[in-house]
């Protein structure tokens, strides 16, 4: 019997992407859940009044986050996480933030094509690790040739106004159901864990509903 796996998700998140890894983990130390889980991403913007052509990291975050040792100790502790979960997160390379609305909404078509968790992976470690911005329609379409998408019809599309509303209506029903951070992890429709957990914790999710399966066989 397949599970669904809702990820609520920022691709500007970095706990998003610590937690996809952490799920990853989990994943490999319980390798039937890989074809049993139907995974889905689904849209959040954390900062959706993002303009279009980005912002500076520094403007930003001193805004969201004006004590400066503050910040400064966060991102010290986001680079040990990542670490530890294999990410090498670079944020002195990120020199504009996204809107991520359009990178949603090649996730969304990436779905579609069957290769939506390659995309959401190549999403991460470009704005992470490689500092390009994804915001870009360019750097959104190489994204998608390189997973194997149409590129030429990824560019017709992120040029005109394909599921942006649908993108927006997807992050307001996520708001509707009480989820105000990301990641969130929603198995099976009903069970949601919010934030980036320990792998421990996914697996005692997993286990749970290996249990809940058996029940019902």
């Amino acid at each position: 019997m397949r599970v669904s796996l809702d990820i609520v998700s920022d691709v500007v998140c970095p706990w998003c992407f610590v937690g996809k890894r952490r799920l990853e983990r989990a994943l490999d130390r319980r390798p039937h859940w890989r074809e049993r889980l139907v995974m889905r991403w689904r849209p959040y913007q954390l900062a959706p009044d993002m303009p279009k052509e980005g912002m500076d990291p520094e403007t930003y975050y001193a805004r969201k986050f004006p004590d400066a040792a503050r910040r400064k100790a966060l991102l010290a502790m986001l680079a040990q996480e990542g670490r530890q979960v294999g990410i090498a997160f670079a944020f002195e390379r990120i020199a504009r933030l996204p809107n991520t609305l359009d990178a949603h909404r090649l996730i969304r078509w990436a779905g579609s094509a069957g290769c939506q968790d390659r995309v959401v992976e190549a999403l991460f470690r470009a704005h992470f690790e490689e500092g390009r911005f994804i915001g870009d329609p360019a750097v959104l379409t190489a994204i998608a040739r390189e997973a194997g998408m149409d590129a030429e019809l990824v560019a017709e599309l992120l040029a005109g106004d394909r599921d942006r509303d649908l993108i927006r209506r997807d992050i307001e029903a996520a708001r509707a159901m009480g989820i105000q951070g990301v990641p969130c992890f929603i198995f099976a429709g009903s069970f949601l864990l919010q934030g980036a957990q320990e792998e421990r914790v996914f697996l005692a999710v997993l286990d749970r509903l290996d249990e809940a399966l058996a029940g019902t066989a």
